[in-house]
């Protein structure tokens, strides 16, 4: 059994998505109802919270032809398991270095004895409050586990990791990869393009779907070709900061 969300990325056709940084729920629906593919819900750069994160996830429930995706901000497990419990059921973990590193991460998101994933659905929304009673034997079959790679020592195992029994799909963190490089801030450099290019189609090759984030349509359009099938197009911050800045822009034109 695999989620929804492994089913359309491993499908036709490319899904486009969309970074959910503000921490607000009323912005996460007004972007869920745009018509994107998939939102990602962000712990690592954003002010999300647990709290927050809920949040969104339940207004998100109601967009449900939308593929929420939650990042926390480190590969912990604790955190992995309370999002989790709270309902997230797609996972981007961040930061993966090793295929050892991308194991923990499985084993973190599998009750036992397939994992360590701590045992508390009479507390988890997740679970409907045990409502769900056959929860705690079919949800390891329920999540998704992404890992993202981003670092050049990640980038010459990604095809090991990729392997890892219980990974999805593996994403590729551009800004950071290009920190990794010596290239830091300049993720459109030909390098990191190259070599971004190159892990893409190492991860396809390995039989797993790949991602990347690409804001310069022009650049998705290249991932995309070298084997990308999940790609983030934008964020609702970035939107919201370009729209303001241009909407001012106009007005301090001198008329004409």
């Amino acid at each position: 059994m695999t989620t929804r969300w492994v089913q359309r990325i491993a499908g036709e056709g490319p899904r486009f998505g969309m970074w959910l940084a503000s921490g607000s729920g009323y912005i996460a629906e007004i972007c869920a109802g745009s018509g994107i593919d998939w939102v990602l819900v962000d712990q690592e750069h954003a002010p999300n919270d647990i709290h927050s994160t809920l949040a969104q996830l339940q207004v998100l429930a109601g967009y449900p032809d939308v593929d929420v995706v939650v990042r926390p901000p480190v590969a912990d497990p604790v955190l992995v398991k309370q999002l989790l419990d709270i309902g997230a059921h797609n996972l981007i973990v961040p930061m993966i270095g090793s295929p050892a590193e991308a194991t923990a991460v499985v084993a973190a998101t599998r009750y036992p004895p397939a994992g360590i994933r701590g045992v508390g659905s009479t507390l988890a929304r997740a679970s409907r409050w045990n409502r769900i009673s056959d929860y705690l034997v079919t949800e390891d079959h329920r999540v998704s586990v992404t890992v993202q790679v981003e670092s050049t020592a990640a980038l010459a195992v990604v095809g090991d990791i990729a392997d890892v029994d219980g990974i999805d799909a593996v994403f590729i963190g551009p800004a950071d990869l290009a920190a990794s490089m010596g290239k830091l801030g300049r993720p459109e450099h030909p390098e990191v393009v190259c070599a971004i290019e190159n892990a893409l189609a190492t991860i396809v090759e390995r039989g797993k779907s790949a991602g990347v984030n690409a804001f310069n349509e022009t650049l998705a359009r290249r991932y995309l070709a070298a084997g990308a099938s999940f790609i983030l197009v934008g964020a609702d911050v970035t939107l919201l900061a370009r729209g303001a800045e241009q909407l001012v822009a106009r007005y301090r034109q001198p008329p004409p």
